[in-house]
């Protein structure tokens, strides 16, 4: 029974990774209507080592991540590639710490997002043309009429080796760290109207061509491109992340079309509800950063918000280990983190029509 349902997830898992470069595009805005399904909760906490290989409660798309010694890797060589690994399940508020060596090259941008399905964001990115800076971002709502909310903050090479990277987010505020120093922190009363992030997210990482010639000029800009891929390939890699999810339960929905956080329901949990976590945020110094008024663009990898995402809920009775690996509940002693028949349905539908996508 374990080995069919086992190739049912894989055939799904499999079609979530089919989708274009530039995955960044909420397929079901629930700003826009009450249908939009739940997300996966994560609802704990997990410890993600890449060295051991890949692991299935993230999805590949844009390009092929290779893994190692360093991980896994995100390679650019050639327009179009856009590398990346997108979580399954949300956070609600939380904590996500990443382990990073940033790539290199003119015009390629290594990025760590943190989006929503009504696009609100929380992002890191590493310009390659620069191995000392690193630019915070964050976008409300999918708006981005004004380019005031990025700044650069100076660093030690980020390229050469790897350096922790800190996004610890609660409905009060947001702190990005370096290596335990606080570069950024921004209030919830600081953000424009309606801008704050503050509905769940997706995490995800990866690398792209910001240079490409077939960017907005804009673009090419900021990224200081264009990208000579004859210099490359250009390779971004993730030794590790560790994520805490500051709300508990199997799936969060949203209850109207507000995009406020108190609007947000939890199924089986509590939001905040493992906000206590929150207080183990440790900080060793506060650096400053320089306000960007470059042209930003908005959804993160690939800069792009043409394409849609989806997010995967697996059938109850699956598990998340805490190392963020998702098995039968037979195979860990963990309580399920999932509760929705959607694969079965979707696999019905594959093997009544036998169609699959390559």
């Amino acid at each position: 029974m374990h080995s069919s349902a086992w190739r049912c997830v894989a055939v799904v898992v499999g079609l979530l990774s089919c989708r274009a470069t530039a995955q960044t595009y909420s397929s079901c805005n629930p700003l826009q209507g009450s249908s939009c399904p739940a997300d996966t909760a994560l609802g704990m906490a997990i410890d993600v080592d890449f060295t051991q290989g890949e692991v299935n409660s993230f999805t590949k798309s844009g390009g092929e991540p290779t893994y190692g010694s360093d991980g896994v890797t995100f390679t650019v060589a050639k327009s179009g590639d856009s590398p990346q690994l997108t979580s399954v399940f949300y956070i609600m508020f939380g904590r996500v710490e990443i382990s990073l060596k940033a790539a290199p090259g003119a015009g390629i941008v290594s990025s760590f997002v943190l989006q929503s399905d009504d696009l609100d964001e929380i992002d890191w990115e590493w310009l390659g043309a620069d191995a000392t800076e690193v630019q915070s971002n964050y976008f409300g709502k999918g708006i981005t009429s004004s380019y005031n909310r990025g700044q650069f903050h100076e660093m030690g090479n980020n390229q050469d080796g790897f350096v922790t990277y800190v996004i610890d987010w609660t409905s009060d505020r947001i702190v990005w760290m370096i290596d335990g120093t606080a570069v950024r922190t921004l209030q919830a009363s600081e953000a424009e109207s309606n801008q704050y992030p503050q509905t769940p997210m997706q995490v995800k990482f990866g690398a792209w061509s910001g240079g490409d010639p077939s960017n907005a000029e804009g673009t090419i800009q900021w990224a200081r491109g264009p990208t000579d891929y004859s210099k490359g390939p250009f390779s971004m890699s993730v030794k590790s992340v560790k994520i805490t999810d500051y709300s508990t339960g199997h799936s969060y929905s949203y209850g109207d079309t507000s995009g406020s956080w108190q609007s947000i329901k939890s199924d089986g949990g509590e939001i905040n509800g493992n906000l206590g976590n929150a207080d183990t945020l440790t900080t060793t110094a506060v650096a400053s950063g320089t306000t960007s008024t470059e042209t930003v663009p908005a959804g993160g990898i690939g800069g792009s918000s043409s394409e849609p995402t989806s997010s995967s809920n697996l059938p109850e009775g699956w598990v998340m280990t805490s190392e963020g690996k998702i098995v039968p509940s037979s195979s860990a002693d963990l309580r399920p983190v999932f509760s929705t028949v959607f694969i079965f349905t979707l696999c019905a539908t594959l093997a009544s029509t036998r169609r699959f996508w390559p």
